[in-house]
């Protein structure tokens, strides 16, 4: 058997399909496209489920990819063992009823054993026990040794994931010796030991699940086959695991070379070198897909790795950040079959270096927390931290529970391991609850799914907003219906039509269905996709009875239009803008395209700041002003590449796409609508900049009319100010900055004046000074003072007092402040403040903390002011030693 590479076994796999008159395309975004059910794409199937079920027509019948792929179900595994990973792909070759189990088979065992060349004889396949016809296409068309065609049942070769589409399936095995085997001498695939090892599944999906279980024969069937490429690479390299495969061995040994370990001598060492090699290899990919570090969803998942990553290079002590580095040997392997990742290798690099630098702080916050909680536990003679506790390290500080029972150990401490999983378990269900039913969800059926394949709506839009389309099916209350009347809610499908359904974050078009009698008026109050390539028309019927096959004049509401085009064009020149004005690296990452207004959220990993905000508003302008040409063009995806168009993150593209130019400015894949001239937009303003993720800003901005009003508005308020101010608007500046030092002084002065009678009243302060076991301390609380104030009256009593505590508290606004301070020679009895402040602001239910010499707190329970106060005599006394 050759020796060949895993890059190698990927092309031959494509090139094999593409011979057998297959489109072959590249690797799906990880990140799943309208697809509520995945957090990520976990199968070579998973991205064309749309496909399979005909809610949408693929491009073609015959399909093949090499898909990327993540699984994140036992993460805490990889590494442990040698055969778990995160990151893999999956070739698969697909057939949406066009061939069936035949040609499945028979390319099956072709490349297998005419490209691959696998020995016939090391070749085991197993088949559905009830498949009569793929076991007879095996033994009797193929002439498969029936010694070594086997039959197993349902939870071996048959696939379904709830209700839906779902069928039988035949696995082609690997025979990798009897060393591997057990000492049953009938030992065969289906047996536990490790001799069988599963190398490709053909899916064959013929049937669909109702919700009692009964299987009904599918009209199209269609096939579903799968291929892990890194497991046929250890076959057709002989080793034993996936890290010993070449790719992913190139980068083993960069980790190996840089922690400055050898692999393959200490198991601990091993588990961490493993690790690192995978996680590296999946978040490289994560980014690359436009998934950014968070707290939620798919975030947390590239956060994890990230930091379960970082956390094992410190125990083979790596001290720098050294994960953005391993980026390079990624590519390397990668980068030519995934151009995506050579280009956003700086984005990627930028993005795990931060991260990284985040971890670090985090670990340091997080060894500050468990240092305190093992002081309690000291101080109280307990020996086992609580589960809640570890949890929180875990949940809120990202700390690591090996770490955290690693640290316990040295002290001579136990873990509540029970309790801490006890909470990981109700994080999960937490989990599953937000998800909710995933099953279900997968494979929900449109009413329009029923409708004859042929049934489709042609949008003619771009070009017209007026136009003639016969009604194809009618929806209400979530069936098909043969006529709707008036005041009835519905869903009307046509042939053609000139609405555009919401797409690309463009918001759907509003308007009228009208016949040529103008008795029958339905309001279209939105725009949608449908099932089998349908364009749904959300209507309520004004006047008359609609029946299925009326001719209707579809009539668009050109305002409506005509502002989200100019809002879409927009959105197109400030993603230009940005990229000219903040880097390369950022990459739309959302939008949102209405009548009224724009969002547009981007990659970047800091604010944008006012002078930004300004040079990015001048410069969309001046591109207005401009008044470039815009022209929408379809052309092959090649041709686009060529002329430069800009993809974006994740999107699905087909062999032909819609280029939409800009002059030369800018040039972009899109599918919306648009203007003929960027004059047209009139004016850009943006409202608002803010974060809403983990290096991801949201940008709100209006154009045209919008802007003119929104100015009008402003000068409205301005005029009534200066009639208020009783000035002209040329000196109102002016008089706001004198207003503005007028208010400045007076707080000076007010403030002085507190200070001087709070400093006044410091003597019958200190006279009610009591002895704390030995300690002197003041206690007292006053109203309506500043933080300020109260921090400097508290430090002049500190000093008069010359040693002792001193407890001050205010309420003010509906809340209490504390302020705790020590002079140096109670400190070194064992005075805390920050512990002080810590107990007694908790009393009236508040938190804080500090220094051992000075520290503050809030709190809202005002009526419990007195009763903090009164605590803290108690407190001081148990710390002094």
């Amino acid at each position: 058997m050759q020796q060949m590479g895993l890059n190698e076994i990927r092309s031959r796999f494509l090139d094999f399909f593409k011979s057998k008159d297959h489109y072959v395309r590249e690797s799906y975004s990880l990140v799943p496209q309208n697809d509520k059910s995945l957090l990520l794409i976990s199968a070579g199937m998973a991205p064309l489920k749309n496909y399979f079920s005909g809610v949408e027509v693929p491009p073609s019948k015959r399909m093949s990819t090499c898909q990327k792929c993540i699984r994140t179900g036992d993460i805490e595994n990889v590494g442990k063992t040698a055969r778990h990973a995160t990151f893999f792909e999956m070739l698969g070759n697909f057939s949406f009823g066009d061939y069936f189990k035949r040609e499945s088979i028979k390319w099956g065992w072709e490349f297998v054993t005419e490209h691959l060349n696998i020995p016939e004889d090391k070749i085991w396949v197993t088949v559905y026990e009830e498949d009569d016809d793929s076991y007879d296409l095996w033994s009797k068309e193929m002439g498969f040794p029936e010694e070594r065609l086997v039959r197993l049942g349902k939870d071996d070769n048959f696939w379904e994931i709830g209700i839906g589409p779902c069928g039988p399936c035949s696995e082609i095995h690997f025979d990798r010796g009897p060393e591997y085997g057990c000492d049953n001498p009938d030992c065969k695939p289906g047996c536990d030991c490790d001799r069988y090892l599963e190398f490709w599944n053909h899916v064959f999906t013929q049937f669909n699940r109702d919700e009692e279980g009964n299987y009904t024969p599918l009209e199209n069937k269609n096939i579903d086959t799968g291929m892990g490429l890194e497991r046929i690479a250890c076959i057709m390299q002989g080793v034993n695991t996936i890290f010993d495969v070449d790719t992913i061995k190139h980068i083993l040994n960069s980790v190996e070379k840089m922690a400055g370990v050898e692999y393959g001598i200490n198991d601990k060492t091993d588990t961490s070198v493993r690790i690192i090699t995978d996680h590296i290899r999946a978040v490289s990919f994560l980014v690359a897909d436009g998934v950014l570090p968070s707290n939620e969803g798919r975030g947390y998942v590239l956060r994890r790795l990230l930091r379960r990553a970082a956390r094992h290079g410190k125990l083979l002590g790596v001290k720098e950040n050294f994960l953005f580095k391993l980026v390079d040997e990624v590519i390397k392997v990668s980068g030519e079959a995934y151009p995506e990742l050579v280009e956003k290798e700086s984005y990627i690099k930028k993005v795990i270096r931060i991260e990284e630098e985040k971890f670090n702080e985090t670990i340091d916050q997080g060894s500050e927390i468990l240092a305190s909680y093992i002081a309690d536990l000291k101080k109280n003679k307990e020996n086992t931290l609580s589960g809640v506790n570890a949890f929180r390290l875990y949940d809120t500080f990202g700390f690591p529970i090996d770490l955290t029972k690693e640290i316990l150990e040295e002290e001579n401490l136990l873990i509540d391991e029970g309790a801490f999983n006890d909470e990981m378990n109700k994080q999960r269900e937490r989990a599953r609850s937000a998800r909710g039913n995933m099953d279900g969800e997968s494979w929900k059926e449109d009413p329009l799914s029923k409708l004859d394949s042929s049934v489709s709506t042609e949008f003619i839009g771009y070009d017209n907003l007026k136009n003639d389309g016969a009604v194809k099916a009618i929806v209400k209350d979530n069936e098909i219906v043969e006529s709707a009347t008036i005041g009835d809610k519905v869903v009307i499908v046509l042939d053609k039509t000139t609405f555009y359904p919401e797409g690309g974050g463009q918001s759907g078009d509003t308007g009228l269905l009208v016949n040529k009698n103008e008795d029958i008026i339905i309001e279209v109050i939105d725009t949608k996709k449908g099932a089998n390539n349908t364009i749904k028309h959300i209507c309520i019927v004004k006047s008359g009875m609609i029946n299925t096959h009326e001719k209707l004049n579809t009539i668009v509401n050109k305002e409506v239009r005509m502002a989200s085009a100019r809002n879409h064009s927009a959105t197109h020149i400030l993603h230009k803008v940005l990229k000219d004005v903040l880097g390369d690296h950022v990459n739309q990452a959302g939008s949102l395209v209405t009548p009224d207004r724009l969002r547009f959220d981007v990659t970047h990993f800091e604010a944008i700041t006012k002078e930004e905000i300004k040079l990015i508003e001048d410069k969309v302008n001046d591109a207005i002003l401009e008044a470039y040409t815009i022209n929408c063009e379809n052309m092959n995806i090649n041709e686009a590449k060529e002329k430069g168009a800009m993809a974006l993150f994740g999107e699905k593209y087909g062999n032909d796409v819609r280029v939409v130019s800009m002059g030369d400015y800018s040039i972009e894949l899109c599918g919306g609508t648009h203007l003929t001239n960027t004059s047209q937009i009139g004016m850009f303003k943006i409202l608002s900049e803010g974060g809403v993720a983990a290096g991801v800003r949201r940008i709100e901005a209006i154009t045209g009319r919008a802007v003119y009003n929104y100015l009008k508005e402003k000068e409205e308020l301005i005029s009534n100010v200066c009639s208020n101010l009783k000035v002209k608007e040329d000196t109102l500046a002016l008089r706001v900055t004198s207003l503005l030092e007028e208010n400045k002084n007076l707080g000076k002065e007010l403030h002085d004046v507190k200070t001087k009678m709070s400093l006044q009243s410091m003597d019958s302060v200190l006279d009610s000074k009591i002895d704390a076991n030995g300690v002197d301390l003041v206690c007292s609380k006053f109203e309506g003072m500043d933080m300020n104030t109260l921090k400097e009256v508290a430090d002049s009593l500190r000093d008069k007092l010359v040693s002792g505590v001193v407890i001050l508290a205010n309420v003010a606004d509906g809340k209490i402040n504390f302020v705790v301070t020590a002079t140096k020679d109670v400190v070194e009895k064992g005075i805390h403040c920050g512990n002080i402040v810590k107990e007694i602001s908790s009393i009236a239910g508040g938190k804080g903390g500090g220094r051992p010499n000075m520290a503050q707190a809030g709190a809202p329970d005002v009526l419990k002011v007195d009763d903090a106060l009164n605590a803290a005599s108690e407190v001081v006394k148990s710390q002094v030693k």
